[in-house]
């Protein structure tokens, strides 16, 4: 019996001591080596080697899930499971960020040169401040607006489609995804052609001899209401809206209709039934929305370039003529670094104030 038990256990798979520490420092050193390739720390042989070892980590992180005890492969598998995702992001994501963080501290030798030399100038960032502030100021302005409009658009849309969509609910959904099957660009070019002089809401203004009034309250300059404010702000919101309604949409139709009723029971009128249920648990859609399309339309830089003029530049539109047409590479990426700061603490702030707890 006790040999027999002896050779049981001398066939039987080996305990690791402590796995879940040999997957997390396989992660790390993956992760570091991911990096320090993507930075181009290391490069040419030593890159190689790198790329060895990094190899070497995952095959030994195999080999010893399966020589190792059935305890052993549950305590490595959540390691196993993540690396792809955080490999892709340290290469893809985080040495792309870090790159951009050391041009941002660096200095053109001349308006000429190629590469910027890395000399710690955090001058960059006092001049994308005091050179750029009206673009910054108009971009998370427009941004503000246009969220603003994507939510008195969106949450009755997304409401009439939960509550009242019946059998029409998924051709309703699919109406409001179809803009996504044509090119950002080209709706943006559209929506060009359809605010032109000469286009199609101009005419029916002039039509109706509204023109005066709209030109009044601010709406359109000198005549048009292409390359003026509202329309860069229309553009955004055109654009964008799906970003709102979707998440909304979300979270009104996992709301138990029977809750409403039971306000209605309590002698709630349908207003304060909608105020005091219906708002509340759909806060984490427009936490959603609003981040979907605040964020992105804070960078946008298509709207104002063919939807405005000069002086509806957004900051988006400044980082892309430095990148590309200045080639000023160290003011172009502290001016991304100060944009992805400024929408990182908004957003902080925002959701201090909404919270997240129930953002599933």
């Amino acid at each position: 019996m006790t040999a027999a038990t002896g050779t049981e256990a001398a066939g039987a798979p080996r305990r690791t001591a402590r796995p879940d520490l040999v997957g997390l420092g396989a992660l790390v050193l993956a992760t570091l080596i991911l990096m320090l390739i993507g930075v181009r720390a290391v490069t040419g042989t030593a890159a190689v080697v790198a790329l060895l070892v990094l190899l070497g980590s995952i095959v030994g992180l195999v080999v010893v899930a399966v020589a190792g005890a059935p305890d052993t492969r549950r305590q490595l598998a959540p390691y196993g499971l993540l690396k792809p995702g955080v490999l892709w992001l340290a290469l893809f994501f985080v040495a792309p960020l870090l790159t951009l963080l050391k041009t941002s501290l660096s200095t053109l030798p001349s308006r000429f040169a190629v590469e910027a030399e890395f000399d710690w100038n955090f001058g960059n960032y006092s001049d994308a401040f005091s050179e750029f502030g009206d673009q910054f100021r108009r971009g998370f302005g427009y941004a503000a607006l246009a969220t603003v409009f994507c939510i008195l658009i969106g949450y009755p849309l997304a409401y009439v489609i939960a509550f009242r969509g019946g059998r029409w609910r998924n051709l309703l959904l699919g109406l409001v995804v179809i803009p996504f099957f044509t090119s950002f660009l080209i709706r943006t070019i559209a929506w060009r052609s359809i605010l032109a002089d000469n286009g199609p809401i101009m005419g029916v203004l002039e039509g109706l001899r509204l023109d005066g009034v709209f030109e009044a309250v601010g709406l359109i300059d000198n005549g048009r209401i292409l390359n003026t404010m509202w329309s860069v702000v229309g553009g955004l919101t055109y654009n964008f809206v799906p970003f709102m309604v979707l998440p909304i949409y979300v979270s009104l139709e996992k709301i138990n209709v029977n809750l409403v009723d039971a306000a209605k029971d309590l002698y709630s009128n349908s207003v304060w039934a909608f105020v005091k249920v219906v708002l509340p648990l759909s806060l984490p859609g427009v936490f959603a929305g609003t981040l979907l399309t605040f964020i992105p339309a804070a960078g946008d830089f298509i709207n104002a370039e063919y939807l405005g003029g000069p002086n509806t530049t957004m900051i988006g539109n400044s980082i892309q003529d430095q990148f590309l047409v200045q080639s000023n590479l160290p003011v172009a990426a502290a001016m991304s670094f100060v944009l992805m700061l400024i929408i990182t603490i908004g957003v902080l702030v925002y959701t201090k104030f909404l919270g997240t707890e129930d953002l599933t």
